[in-house]
């Protein structure tokens, strides 16, 4: 059954935690009658009328190996850029992919950022707008408290790259230039106050030790 996603920000809708991705969060920012998918939602019928409906998708973002779900799928319904850390484009051998190194402008408003530690092509996707919106995967994901944390699973690829890529997030911005941040999973312990919130002070506060 399909549920329609939120609108969290102007022009950025959240879709419901996707089974295809562990429960993943899927973002879809549409500017200029087009979009940028980050991450894949559940792909059926209802997601794909839902991005025809608003323009459909010029570029899908992936911000981890966990969140490619049905990558391919939606890029052949859409011709659209499909753009992923270069250590884990391998992941999509049949798929048309645009690799990146460490950064790449995606248009005048969205950046990808590598940011490695929860996995190897771990990465960011920063949109200009709204005072600044950072998407980050699941490299910092909100705790029970509902601040933003990076954590450390079983599946952590190198938990010392992971918090040396979040000073590089604390050095890149400042309270000027980041006002919310999109976690892409664990929004669940958000409901009430949002999926979404003032991101630099939470990260500020972020212990490095």
């Amino acid at each position: 059954m399909f549920k329609s996603p939120r609108l969290v920000l102007n022009h950025i809708f959240a879709f419901p935690p996707n089974r295809d991705t562990l429960g993943g969060t899927a973002y879809f920012i549409v500017e200029n009658g087009t979009g940028v998918l980050i991450d894949c939602p559940a792909w059926h019928d209802g997601t794909h009328q839902f991005l025809r409906d608003h323009g459909g998708v010029s570029c899908l973002f992936i911000t981890h190996r966990g969140g490619i779900g049905k990558a391919q799928e939606i890029q052949e319904a859409f011709g659209c850029k499909l753009v992923i850390q270069e250590q884990e484009a391998y992941l999509l051998p049949s798929a048309n992919v645009t690799p990146f190194q460490r950064e790449l402008a995606i248009s005048e408003r969205c950046t990808a950022l590598w940011t490695p530690g929860h996995s190897p092509g771990s990465a960011c996707l920063y949109y200009n707008q709204e005072g600044g919106v950072l998407f980050s995967g699941r490299h910092l994901l909100p705790n029970p408290e509902g601040e933003p944390v990076p954590l450390r699973v079983s599946k952590t690829f190198h938990w010392q790259r992971q918090l040396r890529s979040l000073q590089f997030l604390l050095d890149r911005f400042t309270p000027d230039t980041l006002s919310y941040l999109c976690p892409g999973a664990n929004t669940g312990a958000l409901r009430g106050k949002g999926a979404i919130d003032q991101a630099y002070k939470w990260l500020s506060q972020i212990d490095l030790v």
